[in-house]
């Protein structure tokens, strides 16, 4: 019998009898209710980190614990592993993305396998397996058919460097999130999937999400983004090449009297009409193309704009002209591609106003005595009373609005209208390394989906990323191909598809892989939805609204019945470190940070100063991350565990500390202690029996609250307790609880453990301990005993003591006969099982 716990070969051990018994491979056709568990499953960059290990070990103690209460568990694992990272690696490192991919999954996969997670590797795949994404193109072309793929010229970001569309999120400051050149505005033809035609019940859905944060469903109300407003048209003074007329949107039609100008974006056929006769408006609408799309861009970048001299009629006053600017902050793709600006109640028009010194006037106050207070500094967006608005003046924001709308469509210059700020989804990516959309272009017949039975198209291993761009574009052969409708010579599409939409699927994969379709249709849906899905808050918008729609896209085309594919969602808070630097700025890993003898942080290398910086969120470019490999191969995969779970809420950010999973690891030797010793066969404690019945319901209860901290406290006092307590029976049943209550958190320890007590099956296989709910109850209780409202005693009395006794054993306490001096009290006053009140 070992004195001390050796995780060594204890994990090992415990790790490769699960594999071969295949504990965890989830059976389908289990009559068991069914309970599917997943994390995000990750990107595969080389190595796991601690980020990854508190994610995992979340998930895994409510698979483990969903297990032990009966239920047939999914819990899957597999690889998001189409993207841009890999082609930057074959770039820099020479090699092919596939190759740098399949090493890192196999690095990744043994890795997670030494930390003991319960998952089902049965069912493991990677998007970038021809099995997978060949389903991911029938899906598409299943889509195609029905109508929900489309394709469009489109303005997107360019990376003029790269030579790839990048999506809104991989602008930063303007600037390629990669290459940091300067990103463009470009048109393409783009393959869309039509997301808006589900937008209502995408929002109306949120609604039925009580498993959800509120945070969550909120960032996603606010990107679907339904508005009221109302649509309506100013007629130009002066028409310039056939147009006579700017259409635009607004959601604060009361304010229609506060206009003092009309904007239109570089690419609006107003604005490029101005182009045709002015060179300067020509050499403006170029400058706006050198700038991002992003939403967070044009909020933050300077307001531009060029005056084309042109000037629209307001609607309400033929008297009233506006001028007629081309400005950067507009985009064709939202709305009309125009605006009319309300400098006072829209702090976009007011910056805009500002600059070009254009009146700026309040027509909302908090009252109408309150129409002459200027707009100072900033625009005012409050709701209040029209005023300075002519016949709206007095109105209520929400009444001026619909006195405008029926003004607008009585007199057919307007009309109201709901709008969605959520777009079409933009699929195309101009990569290699992504899914190959499955479309063939025929100059005759035009776009052709590939034949199903042609399907995966797969790409081409012989590709060279010496030039910038997409690969795909210069391969002699590849895309290459006849038409399948008319057999004329024809081209495949290059473009591949959003990572996105591979990981707007891969759980309904997990749950059915048949060979032949993307998946069974009742099978999928034994599994789904799924139960708990856990994962950062980084994909609160569009990782989780992809999914959301994809699942509804499946339903409308008669694929699945459910409309929801996550029924729980849970957003863990992120692993931090403190940064390093050294003098010179360079970001150092704490691996290479030592102390000096007078204390000073240096560099192991040089000795060298080095600065403290922030704790932050690990990262690979602040190199303040803390690779698990070592610490498990130091102190166990139970004590990282353990630690990643107990030290604070799992909502919450974690600040990880070398002190923190040396605790964990003690944590462990203290339990390994306790089992060890000859089993008592009698003798009964009966405050210890109390406590396990607690401690089962306690732990139960937090981990279907998600509240793991809390599991971990009530255990750290179920150890003391046991500790605490002389060798009975009772005990033994204590320490046996023990075992199955931390084996959610620390699987190997509790298998050794139960091993080493005579247990002949898994604990992994074991039920959950039960409890009595009246066992939960304390017996005894104590009373707190006051003299003329001063506390001067305790007293411990059986739970229900009446009153009269419960007076009575008060008064005959020593302390408080020498209070009364002899004396009979005035007045006793008893709060049954709280309090004793003496009035001397």
């Amino acid at each position: 019998m070992a004195e001390k716990f050796d995780p060594k070969g204890v994990d090992a051990r415990w790790q490769a009898r699960w594999e071969k018994e295949n504990t965890f491979a989830a059976d389908s056709a289990s009559p068991k209710p069914k309970s599917y568990v997943l994390e995000m499953f990750p990107y595969p960059s080389g190595r796991i980190h601690m980020g990854h290990v508190r994610n995992y070990a979340m998930g895994d103690v409510i698979a483990r614990y969903k297990r032990m209460t009966g239920h047939e568990v999914l819990h899957p694992m597999g690889w998001d592993a189409f993207g841009m990272p890999a082609e930057n690696a074959a770039m820099e490192r020479k090699v092919h993305p596939g190759a740098w991919t399949w090493e890192n999954i196999d690095t990744m996969r043994a890795q997670l396998k030494t930390l003991g997670f319960a998952l089902d590797w049965t069912r493991e795949f990677a998007t970038c397996d021809p099995a997978y994404y060949g389903h991911e193109q029938a899906l598409f072309l299943d889509m195609l058919e029905a109508g929900l793929v489309f394709r469009k010229e489109s303005e997107v970001n360019w990376d003029p460097v790269d030579m790839t569309v990048l999506a809104n999120e991989q602008v930063i400051d303007g600037k390629g999130w990669r290459s940091g050149a300067e990103v463009e505005r470009k048109k393409l033809s783009q393959w869309f999937l039509k997301i808006t035609d589900f937008a209502d019940e995408l929002l109306e859905g949120l609604g039925d999400l009580d498993k959800w944060p509120d945070k969550v469903r909120l960032m996603q109300e606010n990107w679907i983004g339904k508005s009221q407003g109302m649509q309506f048209k100013f007629q130009l003074a002066e028409p310039i090449d056939g147009q006579s007329d700017i259409e635009v949107f607004t959601t604060r039609p009361d304010t229609i009297f506060g206009s003092s100008f009309v904007a239109v974006s570089a690419d609006h056929p107003i604005a490029l009409a101005a182009a045709r006769h002015d060179g300067a408006a020509g050499a403006f609408i170029k400058e706006c193309k050198a700038g991002g799309t992003t939403a967070a861009e044009l909020e933050t970048q300077e307001k531009k704009g060029y005056d084309t001299g042109l000037k629209a009629v307001h609607p309400l006053d033929p008297d009233w002209q506006l001028p007629v600017y081309i400005a950067n902050f507009v985009l064709m793709d939202y709305g009309t591609g125009a605006v009319f600006g309300v400098p006072g109640h829209d702090q976009r028009d007011y910056e805009f106003a500002s600059k070009y010194n254009l009146p700026i006037q309040r027509v909302v106050a908090s009252s109408t005595d309150a129409a002459g207070d200027p707009i100072l500094d900033a625009a005012d967006t409050d709701p209040g009373v029209a005023v300075n608005s002519r016949f709206l003046d007095g109105m209520d924001t929400e009444a001026a609005k619909a006195a405008i709308v029926e003004r607008a469509e009585s007199e057919g210059w307007g009309e109201g209208q709901t709008v969605y700020r959520l777009r079409d989804w933009g699929v195309s990516r101009q990569r290699y390394w992504g899914t190959p959309i499955p479309i063939i272009h025929c100059d005759d017949c035009g776009p052709v989906g590939v034949p199903k039975d042609q399907l995966p198209v797969t790409l081409p291993e012989d590709v060279s990323f010496e030039i910038p761009g997409n690969p795909l574009d210069r391969h002699p052969t590849w895309g290459k191909v006849d038409c399948p409708k008319c057999g004329s010579a024809a081209r495949r599409e290059t473009d591949t598809l959003d990572t996105f939409v591979d990981s707007s699927w891969y759980f309904i994969r997990f749950a059915s892989q048949p060979e032949d379709k993307p998946f069974n249709k009742a099978e999928a849906e034994a599994w789904l939805p799924v139960q708990q899905y856990i994962g950062g808050v980084e994909h609160a918008i569009l990782h989780l609204l992809y999914a959301r729609f994809w699942t509804r896209a499946l339903k409308h085309m008669g694929q699945l019945d459910i409309s929801e594919p996550f029924a729980g969602l849970f957003t863990q808070g992120m692993v931090t470190h403190e940064t390093f630097q050294s003098l010179d700025g360079r970001w150092l890993n704490p691996t290479e940070i030592g102390v000096s003898e007078d204390g000073e942080l240096i560099e192991l290398a040089n000795g060298a100063q080095v600065k403290r910086g922030r704790v932050e969120k690990m990262s690979k470019s602040k190199r303040n991350t803390v690779d698990p490999e070592p610490i498990v191969a130091d102190y166990g995969a139970d004590a990282a565990r353990w630690f990643v779970l107990s030290d604070s809420p799992p909502e919450r950010d974690f600040e990880w500390s070398t002190g923190g999973i040396e605790g964990a690891a003690r944590f462990v030797q203290r339990v390994w202690k306790l089992v060890q010793g000859e089993r008592a066969s009698e003798g009964e404690d009966k405050d210890l029996a109390r406590k396990r019945h607690q401690t089962v319901k306690a732990v139960g209860d937090a981990i279907d609250a998600l509240q793991f901290n809390k599991a971990i406290a009530a255990l750290y006092e179920y150890v003391s307790a046991i500790e605490k307590a002389s060798p009975t029976a009772t005990r033994d049943e204590a320490i046996d609880t023990l075992l199955k209550l931390i084996s959610p958190m620390a699987p190997h320890l509790a298998e050794e453990a139960h091993a080493l007590r005579g247990g002949e099956t898994m604990v992994a296989d074991s039920a959950w301990p039960t409890f009595d709910e009246a066992m939960l109850v304390e017996d005894e209780v104590t009373m707190v005993i006051q003299v003329n409202g001063k506390l001067r005693d305790k007293m411990q009395v059986a739970r229900g003591t009446a009153k009269d006794d419960a007076e009575a054993q008060a008064l005959a306490l020593p302390k408080i006969q020498e209070h009364l001096g002899g004396n009979a009290p005035r007045k006793v006053i008893v709060v049954p099982d709280r309090l004793v009140n003496i009035v001397a």
